[in-house]
């Protein structure tokens, strides 16, 4: 078993789209996102389990959080203008829709709202939520913001016959 560690994530492989995709650009169909996050969902699940799939993917957006706010929304130096640029950078990258029901940052809790979202809108409806790679996300903006650690839940997905995702997010201690 090779122990090497190859692909530790750096904004830079990202590439250069303009160089790399002269005819292409930088877009492509949701349907191949989607292709592949739930094969490699699929493929996590039948090998470690759903927890360990649900971990995985939490991870996965804890990660991505944290370089998309360092490298496309720092420095932010208040709540409004962080979620100006985050909402945004959002909707400009096709992302979601942002919308903030509810911000106590002296409590360190927020609602927040992701509609027409990457992972799930337009789905079938099941009997559980989805966006487990979006709770990360979400985790890792909030905490490279404020510089608490948060816990992020999805409690309305479209896959559950709401038409938005909802998250709450409360600091941890």
């Amino acid at each position: 078993m090779d122990t090497a560690y190859k692909y530790e994530f750096s904004w830079d492989l990202l590439g250069d789209l303009k160089l790399g995709r002269p005819n292409l650009g930088p877009n492509t169909r949701l349907e191949v996102y989607r292709l592949m996050q739930f094969c490699f969902r699929d493929v996590i699940e039948k090998a470690h389990g759903t927890g360990e799939a649900d971990r995985i993917f939490y991870e996965a957006g804890y990660l991505a959080g944290r370089h998309f706010y360092t490298n496309l929304i720092e420095p932010a130096h208040n709540l409004n203008e962080f979620l100006g640029k985050l909402q945004m950078l959002l909707m400009e990258l096709r992302i979601g829709i942002l919308r903030i029901e509810e911000t106590d940052l002296e409590k360190g809790y927020f609602v927040i709202t992701v509609s027409e979202d990457l992972d799930c809108s337009g789905l079938p409806e099941k009997d559980y939520e989805i966006c487990t790679y979006d709770e990360g996300f979400i985790a890792a903006l909030l905490e490279s913001f404020t510089g608490k650690r948060f816990k992020v839940k999805e409690v309305d997905c479209w896959c559950t016959g709401d038409r938005t995702c909802r998250f709450t997010a409360q600091a941890e201690p």
